[in-house]
């Protein structure tokens, strides 16, 4: 008797449903194995006589409903010879959509009224009414599947039907959800699924289901019951990944030996201090006191700064820089942008006057050097940038990706700081971190307030600061909607305010969404907008002639955008900031890290092409000053839709933490993350932020209790290779990336 043992996981698909089939799988969504199609979850799961929701399709979506044929009609094209056939179907809600096929007649015979089926299309508007044109399909009910279209719709298919779940798996064109349905069902039927990597002390502590039955009940669900049964294990499962993987990277951080860089009695900081025209927030001395205990330790500080726009980070980072430079070290400022990098460069020489320009004639002796590093940087100018970073009298250096190259070494790197760390990627900044001797203490910064549990499961791995608390003379901004197609006497109406801004002396910003020259561009300051079909987004370069020739003409005009070359970018922005220009209109570009104080107006233009976060981070750059600031985002959404109440969202508070709340409620979780979509699966498949956040909690837990006294799992391997499945190398990047 031959023994024949059954598929593993890892079985290659093409050994399970054919090398046609595997190969569409594998194209089309990136599936390669059993494992990797068995964790291609249901997004959703329809029943017959539950609401579809065929009112809420929206056009250009990708959509399979579960519907019933109501009605058919066969009729001649106008235009040209053949004929249409016209399906209406509908659900138990109410709502109703038109099929199309041109020159299939025959499909009359099959779309009889009455019967139910699983159609997949693309959603269209024809003559203002929604419809799908040439829809996939599946029949099901007692007639069984349409023999003639749909051979994969078997009758175990129809069978599940009568009352059951039926799952609805994220589909491709070619890859319908009833496909990826049949070949779930054929890998459930023929892999052996007995091992639970999970100890099952914490199985049972915390009363999960085991892995093969949850795999099973999420695809198959017998009951609500089942299905949430199943729900909570692969959700712990993911929560339990990612805090592992974060925990270790801790424990092993701590293990690490650094330099300490503990504050020196008269030097460069206590200095600073003296000269500082303001009094330290409270909140800026707090998260001063942790970085500074931070960087005095034998182990390489890992923090995460976050806090308010404008609530004063970069002053808490150049603090704890001096700190470093006083301890005969050196700090980095990496920034996304050579319009920040400068931006920063300034700044600091600015705030540290002689203390930042020794070796100059009005320079401090005792005091250090700042040096700025970009890709524009001239060849003269360079050399002698990196000369003074290698021999040490630099020990500020700012600059952008140009510091990450070859042929840049520093003396003794203490601290790297990290500004708007979500535009960089790990690769990026463990270059950084390779110029060093011993690892550096390294500061990420963000002004994207992040909820608690995104923290917790982004940032898990770093001590967090919150800086809440906005500096005094800070002014309050107000913000508003204008609805220039229901109202477009409100956009003529926030041009006259800006001639009114600038007539009382102050400046304005005009944001757009894109750079100019083509519709389907890539900006270098992508606004995460998704090409929807709507007219292209308004653009600087065609705007900026616009208002300059109409309702902003005789002001002066500056316009600011990513593909300007760099010296062209830090001259407008200088002239900005001199106050010899009124007006700036620009890209995100200066989304991050501009300070203008006399700035007081900004009128964002397509401002639901924008995200929640970048709104709040644009918003930022007015009210700097003593004048109060005012903020009009402008759009077409329509009161009621989605866009619409995200921009009323942001108009109705300041609360950045509100609004990175929001933002999470609304966007997928993974963008949230950082995480990219693609591949063969994505981050956080079960696992809610919002609503899983006492798991979160509790996995965080858990794992610390598990890696004490075993941090690399060595008495846990069959979970340790799973966790390394779940989050491999090449999928840890959403980790470090807000």
């Amino acid at each position: 008797m031959t023994t024949v043992t059954a598929p593993e996981l890892a079985t290659p698909l093409k050994k399970l449903v054919g090398e046609k089939t595997a190969k569409a799988l594998s194209s089309h969504l990136g599936l390669e194995t059993a494992g990797d199609l068995l964790y291609h979850l249901p997004r959703r799961y329809d029943q017959r006589g539950e609401h579809t929701a065929i009112r809420s399709l929206e056009v250009g979506e990708e959509v399979t409903i579960l519907g019933q044929v109501l009605t058919t009609n066969q009729r001649r094209m106008r235009d040209r010879r053949g004929n249409i056939l016209d399906v209406v179907v509908g659900d138990d809600a109410g709502g109703r959509i038109k099929l199309a096929f041109f020159n299939q007649a025959w499909r009359e015979k099959d779309l009889r009224p009455g019967r139910w089926g699983l159609f997949a299309g693309k959603v269209s508007e024809f003559r203002g009414e929604r419809q799908l044109a040439h829809p996939e399909y599946v029949l099901l009910g007692d007639d069984g599947a349409d023999p003639g279209e749909v051979a994969l719709a078997a009758e175990a298919e129809v069978e599940e039907f009568a009352g059951a779940f039926i799952p609805i798996y994220p589909a491709a064109k070619a890859l319908p959800t009833w496909v990826i349905a049949k070949c779930v069902r054929v890998v459930l039927d023929t892999v052996r699924l007995t091992e639970d990597p999970m100890p099952s002390e914490i199985r049972v502590e915390r009363r999960l289901v085991d892995l093969p039955t949850a795999l099973r009940q999420i695809h198959r669900p017998e009951s609500q019951g089942s299905l949430a049964t199943a729900k909570k294990r692969l959700a712990w499962d993911e929560a339990f990944a990612v805090q592992l993987t974060l925990v270790q990277r801790r424990v092993r951080a701590e293990q690490s030996p650094a330099v300490p860089r503990p504050p020196r009695s008269g030097g460069l900081l206590e200095r600073f201090d003296a000269q500082l025209p303001f009094t330290l927030t409270e909140g800026q001395q707090t998260v001063g006191e942790e970085l500074s205990e931070g960087i005095s330790a034998a182990h390489p500080m890992h923090r995460l700064l976050q806090g308010e726009v404008g609530a004063g980070k970069t002053m808490v980072a150049l603090r704890a820089m001096l700190q470093v430079v006083d301890a005969g070290g050196q700090a980095v400022l990496l920034a996304p942008t050579e319009v920040l990098a400068s931006q920063h460069h300034r700044s600091m020489h600015k705030l540290l006057g002689p203390l930042g320009r020794a070796g100059e004639l009005d320079g401090d002796l005792d005091g250090t050097r700042i040096v700025l590093v970009t890709g524009s940087l001239p060849a003269a100018a360079r050399r002698q940038a990196l000369a003074e970073i290698a021999d040490g009298r630099a020990g500020l250096v700012v600059g952008t990706h140009a510091l990450l190259y070859d042929g840049i070494d520093f003396a003794d790197l203490g601290l790297v700081v990290v500004d708007e760390q979500h535009r960089f990627g790990v690769e990026q900044r463990d270059a950084l971190r390779a110029k060093a001797g011993q690892p550096p203490h390294v500061l990420v910064m963000t002004a994207t307030p992040i909820p608690r549990t995104v923290a917790m499961t982004v940032f898990g791995d770093l001590e967090v600061s919150t800086l809440a608390q906005l500096p005094g003379g800070r002014s309050p901004i107000a913000s508003h909607v204008v609805p220039a197609a229901e109202k477009p006497a409100y956009l003529d109406r926030a041009w006259r305010r800006m001639v009114e801004e600038v007539g009382k002396g102050h400046q304005a910003y005009v944001v757009c969404p894109r750079i100019g020259e083509s519709a389907a561009e890539e900006d270098a300051e992508p606004t995460g907008a998704e090409d929807d079909g709507r007219r292209p987004p308004i653009a600087v370069t065609e705007v900026a002639p616009l208002l300059a020739e109409g309702p902003l003409k005789g002001l002066r005009i500056g316009v600011l955008h990513g593909r300007l070359a760099a010296d062209e970018k830090d001259a407008v922005m200088r002239a900005f900031s001199a106050g010899d220009l009124d007006v700036l209109i620009a890209t995100t570009v200066i989304e991050v890290g501009v300070d203008v104080p006399n700035a007081t107006m900004m009128v964002i233009l397509d401002a639901d092409r924008f995200g929640v976060s970048q709104l709040h981070q644009l918003r930022g750059r007015v009210g700097r000053g003593s004048a109060p600031g005012l903020c009009l985002l402008v759009t077409e959404a329509i009161e009621g839709s989605p866009a619409r109440e995200r921009l009323d969202a942001v108009a109705s508070t300041t609360d950045g933490f509100r609004l990175a709340e929001i933002d999470l409620e609304q966007r997928r979780e993974g963008d949230v993350l950082g995480a990219a979509q693609s591949g063969r699966r994505s981050h956080l498949k079960v696992l809610s932020l919002l609503r899983d956040a006492d798991m979160i909690g509790d996995a965080r837990a858990t794992a610390e209790q598990l890696l004490t006294g075993d941090p690399e799992l060595a008495k846990h391997p069959q979970l340790a290779a799973s966790i390394a499945a779940l989050v491999s190398d090449d999928r840890a990047e959403y980790l470090e990336k807000g």
